[in-house]
Order: structure tokens, then sequence, then C-alpha cells
């Protein structure tokens, strides 16, 4: 079972801060693939270059393995000053 974890704009885009599942896919990817089957909303908001991703609290490239993940914490980029 993995935690995925939305801030920001990506948690009004998905509707939730955040949600468990049993099966998340092999990699980010998949995992893309499969959030974007019950809102395509958000599959296009996560496919955003800009977003960062964590895999156990570590940063992660877009294209990382989730093998052995327990929590996937998808980030907007910052703005501000």
């Amino acid at each position: 079972m993995a935690r995925i974890l939305f801030f920001g704009r990506l948690r009004d885009v998905a509707g939730c801060a955040a949600l468990e599942l049993e099966q998340c896919g092999a990699d980010l990817g998949a995992l893309r693939d499969l959030l974007t089957r019950d809102n395509a909303a958000l599959g296009a908001a996560l496919r955003d270059q800009s977003v960062r991703v964590a895999v156990n609290q570590e940063m992660v490239a877009h294209d990382a393995s989730l093998e052995g993940a327990r929590e996937i914490a998808f980030m907007p980029p910052l703005s501000g000053g």
C-alpha cells in the first residue's frame, strides 16, 4: 500500500490532500496513468515537467521506479518572493 500526497494546486485538482492505493504501478508513469483514469485534469497536471516528485521523502526523476514506495508526494513548483 502506498500513500499518495498532493500539495498546492495539485491538491485542488485532485480534490483531496492524500489517498491510499493498494497498487500504484511499477514506476511514476504507471502511477500517473492510473490517476488519470479517474481524473483527466489531475493526470495532465501531474505530467507537467515542473511538478516535483518525492518517493519516501527523497526527490526523484519523473521516470523513477516505485519499488518499495510507501509514500509518493507530488509538489507544484514554488512561486513568490
